[in-house]
């Protein structure tokens, strides 16, 4: 990994913060991405304060031409792109019946478009380097969540597109990585959004019991060395999907009760 050049897109809390970290420490170069300038110069500063070589792109995933600029701006200053970490994303928790059907637009525009332009610019120079391309999905990407629709159909979606990459790329010897984490200890179900548009606030979830943004990072930075094609992770991720693929109306009640319980749940 040393002077590897590794973009990380929503590199600035959560998941993406822990990639950078992780990636970093190993003696990569390392370029986040994000929204929020304020939060991209902390994690930046910390980032150099910890011996790590990092530059930091304000850029909407939302936006083609943001992930045009991005690329450009990697390939000025590095003259490449080894590995490019799709890890933008945001959550939702809605009935479908009751959503703004906005809100479902705009998290397909950021988990799966986002993902789509970054590696649309970012893939020339990937195919020059044989390096690799990281999606970050999720369980919800093999079994849809109800309550998050919005949420399961962009991971869904993501995971079609990585696999159609992967073998497109079969003769490049270009990588790509589908990571699945499960339930993991993030922001993202903090700044999920409500049915009309709104924040969610607080986790509806008792993070305390599940795996650290830390640990998720440090297991997706070993299946990228190991040029894995996919990645699960959670040994309730890993039971879920099993199961869905050979009882799908056991795990169709499982997931409803699951979710059902949570402090404020659309469930009535």
């Amino acid at each position: 990994m040393k002077n590897k050049k590794v973009i990380i897109t929503g590199g600035s809390s959560g998941i993406g913060k822990a990639l950078a970290y992780q990636f970093g420490k190993e003696g990569a170069r390392i370029l986040i991405t994000g929204r929020n300038q304020a939060s991209l110069i902390a994690v930046e500063s910390s980032l150099k304060s910890s011996g790590i070589e990092v530059l930091a792109f304000q850029s909407d995933v939302s936006k083609e031409e943001d992930n045009k600029a991005m690329a450009q701006y990697a390939i000025d200053q590095w003259g490449g792109i080894d590995i490019l970490i799709n890890n933008a994303g945001i959550s939702m928790r809605a009935l479908f019946e009751e959503v703004d059907l906005e809100v479902i637009k705009k998290v397909m525009d950021i988990n799966f478009y986002g993902a789509l332009y970054a590696t649309k610019y970012c893939l020339p120079p990937i195919i020059r380097s044989k390096g690799s391309v990281v999606g970050i999905s999720s369980i919800a990407g093999y079994r849809g969540l109800p309550g998050r629709v919005g949420y399961s159909a962009s991971k869904f979606a993501l995971q079609g597109f990585l696999e159609v990459l992967r073998t497109e790329m079969l003769k490049k010897d270009v990588h790509v990585l589908t990571a699945c984490p499960g339930f993991t200890t993030s922001n993202i179900r903090k700044v999920a959004l409500t049915k009309d548009g709104g924040v969610q606030g607080e986790s509806p979830r008792d993070e305390s019991k599940e795996m650290s943004a830390e640990e998720c990072a440090l297991l997706i930075y070993k299946a990228t060395m190991k040029r894995k094609k996919h990645l699960v992770l959670t040994t309730q991720g890993k039971l879920v999907v099993w199961m869905n693929k050979f009882f799908p109306g056991f795990i169709d009640k499982m997931v409803y009760n699951a979710l059902a319980k949570e402090p404020d749940s659309p469930f009535k």
